[in-house]
């Protein structure tokens, strides 16, 4: 596979994570329970899975990277 093919793919995992969270976050707030332990927990995912997403896309565009061939 090559790099780009990597990228995109572990960027595809990432944001369908993202996208569940959110979801799930949406869920919540459509029912009004914007409080309690499932809150606490789907808003931290939700945290964390941007995160996560955003952390990966930064660290591919790092001019540092030494890898010219990467996508930017």
């Amino acid at each position: 596979m090559t790099t780009t093919d990597d990228f995109r793919f572990h960027a595809h995992e990432l944001i369908v994570d993202l996208d569940a969270a959110t979801t799930e976050m949406m869920k919540l707030i459509s029912a009004h329970q914007l409080s309690g332990p499932e809150w606490e927990w789907v808003n931290q995912w939700q945290h964390d899975a941007y995160e996560r997403w955003t952390s990966y896309l930064n660290e591919q565009s790092s001019p540092d990277r030494g890898d010219n061939n990467a996508p930017r």
